[in-house]
């Protein structure tokens, strides 16, 4: 399928899973404030299958994976730990997927780009500043709060508003079906990339979406769709905040 994208004016991407390959770090921060507290620990494959839903629902998970009652207390010490490890931490396990780099790069030249992610703000900024993708973005959109998370609509719509676009130009580029129900939730067309966490999970109950194979797929249909040549030196003024 190839996506006109003449009608986009912004485009949102996810973060985890999307952007970066975070799994390792979010492993080694969850491990880490597990360890601390005397909790058993997980491996890679079992917590990439967490996430998506941001670290609180993550450490519910590990909780109860183990039977461990999860009190208010008990989760606010782990969040604690979790943060700490992060921003000690943000990519030093993972990276940017490949051809990511480049695709932002390219969209830079013909669209705003925005973060919205289930990751709280704070950490978010600090994971993408160390994947070098911060600069670039025009904002980041966290779940600082439960009700914000995806898949309700509410990072989505505020984007939309600050960028000063309609919610039905906004492309959200996303790995799972958080992203695609958050697209649908806000009246925004949705991406789903082949390469993350999620994408396959997303085909049983979200919303239809564009498949995305690889990132330069991505950054050839936006510049076939907005007549951009691969050397056009155009920038769209970003600012991050």
């Amino acid at each position: 399928m190839t996506k006109d994208l003449r009608d986009i004016d912004a485009i949102a991407f996810d973060l985890d899973g999307t952007l970066v390959d975070s799994a390792p770090d979010i492993r080694a921060a969850l491990n880490a404030a597990l360890k601390e507290a005397g909790f058993a620990r997980f491996d890679l494959d079992t917590v990439r299958t967490w996430i998506g839903d941001g670290p609180d629902a993550l450490i519910l998970q590990a909780l109860r994976q183990q039977g461990v009652a999860a009190d208010e207390a008990l989760r606010a010490q782990l969040r604690r730990a979790f943060d700490a490890a992060t921003l000690a931490a943000p990519l030093q396990f993972g990276g940017v997927f490949e051809g990511v780099a480049e695709l932002v790069d390219g969209l830079r030249r013909s669209l705003p780009m925005v973060v919205v992610t289930n990751k709280p703000t704070p950490l978010a900024r600090a994971v993408l500043d160390a994947a070098g993708l911060l600069q670039p973005m025009a904002g980041v959109y966290g779940a600082d709060a439960a009700a914000q998370r995806k898949p309700a609509p509410f990072l989505l719509q505020a984007a939309a508003h600050r960028l000063g676009v309609e919610p039905a130009r906004l492309l959200m580029v996303g790995d799972g079906p958080a992203d695609l129900l958050a697209a649908h939730a806000a009246g925004c067309p949705a991406a789903l990339v082949a390469w993350g966490y999620g994408g396959h999970a997303a085909a049983a109950g979200a919303p239809p979406a564009w498949r995305v194979a690889t990132p330069q797929q991505l950054l050839l249909t936006v510049r076939e769709s907005r007549g951009v040549r691969g050397d056009e030196e155009t920038t769209t003024t970003n600012r991050v905040f």
